[in-house]
């Protein structure tokens, strides 16, 4: 922001660069009004004056009336019609307009007028117009030249007469002296008035920046900021604050008071404690909201000193959501579990070889199939086992750009349909999961082993939050182009909460304690290795293949989903996988237009 020029008082001798800024322009306006009126009401005054002298016969001419007459019109047109400007330093055309018509038309009255009516304290207001608008030289060069106006005219008014004018001329010097000496503190005023409010207006500027610093701060932070005074009244707030004290509607209710709702009565209780004690107190609370789960939050109090002469103090409530620092602590917890596991996976590795040898040796002597079947049951298990192992150690290991093998490639269609129909009749949710498959084979870039392991837990994760009613998860594939595919899991349950949402798929982080926590990051891992991409968001139910040019959007293939009806606008929870498409086949996947 560009800081103000020097405040209307400035004299001015060089021009700042923000000289023609707004603020600069109304003061200069504001004192340009107050002595257009002063010289308006002083002209007027001495028309009336003139005009009582010639009417009365105290005067025997009447040129002193004209002259009175033609200061008031102009200062009557200069008011009307003149430009606020300032003077400068030198004796330019505004001055001659302003001051020039002043002392011009004062030295007349008072050499037409003699030594009978003094008018030297009329000088005054040019002097100080000079000295506000104009620079230091141009206020002492003023005082200078009424000075020898004035010892002029006493001067001829003594050639004239031929009398004694020694007092006049004291008089006119002493005055002349006074000019100077209000020529240069109303110049001094003005420059230090200026520079106040300059500083003044450079502050105000400052901590307007400031407090847009400090609002974009407070707004930014992932804890809840809460100002209350002692009635429980909200004086502000931030997003982080609103989100974690709202109750998880369509339509968050606003923080005004905390006698709002039941649920904030232990922050308003915490509050007034605070406010009692004069001290900041830290506690853990719980805000439980009707039919929702309870949050645990820590809050921490802080008190501010009085708005205001004679006003209550605030106090500033930091919220910290308890699940944020649980979060924390899991990633913590993540950093040595990975450590442990990589030693674990080396040392469960040597054995299983070992165990897995002994039971093909085993295998080869057995006769009896019973027998035969338990060591095949061993034998997978034991692979299975060996399975994760290899998960572990990958885990643990980034892998070097040269180790960066291309994935292998399957059908998404095949086996998506595939490892749905497993877990289906393995979890007994034929009636619940709807599936819709592109209309064309699709073939993408991933490890078909994984793919089950993303769309299981995904599937698994559906199963746990939707409802019971048909239809209630929706499994969808879909061509993007010809470089991306994109496998759905939707489902219909509630709307999740944001601050759940944030942390969906760091390890250890689950809103249900039954949960461990890391299928959703096993998911991300899973995809990220692949250079797939996974997301959530809320969304309607998908209606099956949705590009314009699919054979028929409202038939998918292999699936039973409502069509264009209400059930198909319902909304749901959707994560969706972003899968690299493998050239090999990518045109033949993009279904055309029936002719």
């Amino acid at each position: 922001m560009p800081s103000a020029a020097p405040g209307h008082m400035g004299p001015g001798a060089e021009a700042p660069p923000d000289y023609n800024s707004n603020q600069d322009t109304r003061e200069i306006a504001r004192i340009w009004q107050g002595f257009m009126t002063a010289r308006f009401t002083l002209g007027l005054v001495l028309v009336v004056l003139q005009g009582t002298l010639v009417a009365t016969g105290m005067v025997p001419t009447p040129w002193l009336l004209l002259v009175g007459l033609g200061y008031f019109a102009s200062t009557l047109t200069t008011g009307l019609f003149g430009t606020p400007r300032r003077l400068g330093s030198t004796f330019n055309r505004p001055w001659i307009g302003l001051v020039g018509v002043d002392v011009l038309a004062f030295s007349t009255l008072q050499f037409l007028h003699g030594t009978t009516i003094n008018y030297t304290p009329l000088f005054v207001l040019p002097i100080l117009l000079a000295s506000v608008l104009g620079s230091l030289q141009l206020a002492l060069g003023t005082a200078a030249g009424v000075t020898v106006l004035l010892l002029g005219v006493t001067l001829w008014a003594q050639l004239a007469r031929e009398t004694d004018t020694a007092p006049y001329l004291v008089q006119a010097a002493l005055s002349g002296v006074g000019y100077f000496a209000i020529a240069l503190l109303a110049n001094q005023l003005s420059s230090r008035l200026a520079s106040e409010g300059l500083r003044a207006r450079r502050s105000l500027a400052a901590a307007n920046v400031q407090r847009q610093v400090n609002t974009l701060v407070i707004e930014s932070l992932p804890d809840g900021v809460l100002i209350v005074d002692e009635a429980g009244g909200v004086r502000a707030t931030n997003p982080a604050a609103e989100l974690l004290l709202s109750p998880r509607s369509p339509q968050p209710m606003g923080l005004q008071d905390l006698k709002m709702e039941a649920a904030w009565a232990p922050l308003l209780a915490l509050t007034r404690r605070s406010l009692d004690s004069g001290v900041g107190q830290e506690q853990d609370v719980v805000v439980k909201f009707e039919g929702q789960g309870p949050r645990r939050i820590r809050v921490r109090t802080r008190l501010t000193g009085p708005q205001e002469l004679g006003g209550d103090a605030l106090c500033v409530l930091f919220l910290q959501d308890q699940r944020e620092q649980e979060a924390r602590m899991r990633t913590e917890k993540l950093a040595s579990m990975g450590r442990l596991s990589t030693a674990v996976a080396h040392e469960i590795r040597n054995p299983l070889a070992a165990i897995t040898q002994a039971n093909a040796l085993l295998e080869e002597e057995l006769q009896d199939p019973r027998q035969r079947q338990l060591t095949r049951l061993v034998d997978q298990n034991a692979q299975r086992l060996a399975k994760t192992v290899e998960d572990i150690l990958n885990a643990s290991h980034l892998p070097s750009p040269q180790d960066q093998l291309t994935p292998p490639t399957l059908q998404l269609n095949e086996t998506a349909e595939r490892i749905c129909s497993d877990w289906a009749r393995q979890t007994g949710n034929q009636a619940r999961l709807q599936t819709a498959w592109w209309p064309a084979p699709v073939e993408v870039h991933f490890d078909a082993d994984h793919l089950r392991r993303v769309l299981v837990n995904l599937l698994d994760n559906a199963s746990r939050y939707a409802s019971s009613a048909a239809g209630a998860i929706t499994v969808r594939t879909q061509a993007m182009d010809a470089q991306q595919a994109q496998l759905s899991v939707w489902s219909d349950g509630q709307p999740m909460d944001q601050s759940v949402e944030r942390h969906l798929f760091e390890p250890f982080f689950s809103s249900e304690s039954r949960s461990s926590g890391m299928g959703l990051y096993i998911c991300r891992e899973l995809c990220e290795s692949h250079g797939a991409g996974i997301h959530y968001q809320r969304a309607a139910r998908p209606t099956g293949p949705s590009p314009a040019n699919a054979p028929d959007q409202d038939a998918p293939v292999g699936t039973d989903l409502p069509h264009r009806g209400a059930a198909a606008r319902t909304e749901g929870n959707v994560f969706t996988v972003t899968l690299e498409r493998s050239a090999v086949h990518c045109d033949a996947a993009l279904p055309t237009a029936p002719r």
